[in-house]
């Protein structure tokens, strides 16, 4: 017995293994948004554009299975207890906080893949091509990425909040609330 109750560790390891995934996701869309394909590619070449591209994709993709699948496991195996229960504002802001990042991180790949769709370019995983799923439409494509961006700021946002959060439970009130979903 731990003295503290904790997410399952299939639970666990998806929540850390969404928590690096988003962060490079993140990175990559950044750089991708900011620099634009072709300072991208004057930046560093072409290979690596082509790769981060891909990549970016690929993640994307993994990104929506894993968060797909922490859902199905938060609905049927459930959260632990904060122990000792939370202060009302804060079980609310903590609530809140932790439902937004879930229906970011589940609608931001969708957007990324009906965005590059509609753009006319391929939905890469790995060395696979998957299905477009709606066609080609320049102007719908380029308001899906706007939206891609803007989702993009937002789960920064919710991550430097829930961060925060964390380390405020871990440093200042040092209670259990991290070690939920610690992996030691």
């Amino acid at each position: 017995m731990t003295g503290y109750a904790r997410y399952s560790l299939l639970q666990r390891l998806i929540h850390w293994a969404v928590a690096i995934i988003a962060v490079c996701l993140l990175v990559a869309g950044a750089t991708l948004g900011i620099l634009g394909f072709d300072g991208v590619k004057e930046t560093f070449g072409m290979p690596v554009t082509n790769a981060i591209y891909k990549y970016h994709k690929t993640f994307g993709v993994i990104m929506l299975g894993l968060m797909t699948l922490r859902l199905v496991l938060k609905l049927t195996l459930g959260r632990p207890d904060y122990d000792p229960p939370l202060p009302r504002f804060n079980a609310v802001a903590s609530a809140a906080v932790h439902g937004l990042l879930y229906v970011a991180l589940l609608v931001q790949p969708m957007l990324g893949w009906a965005a590059t769709a509609a753009g006319g370019y391929p939905i890469e995983f790995f060395n696979s091509t998957l299905p477009k799923l709606i066609g080609k439409d320049k102007d719908l494509s380029e308001t899906l990425y706007m939206v891609h961006g803007a989702v993009g700021a937002l789960i920064l946002t919710l991550i430097a909040i829930h961060v925060g959060a964390a380390l405020m439970h871990r440093f200042i009130k040092r209670d259990t609330v991290m070690k939920r979903m610690s992996l030691f």
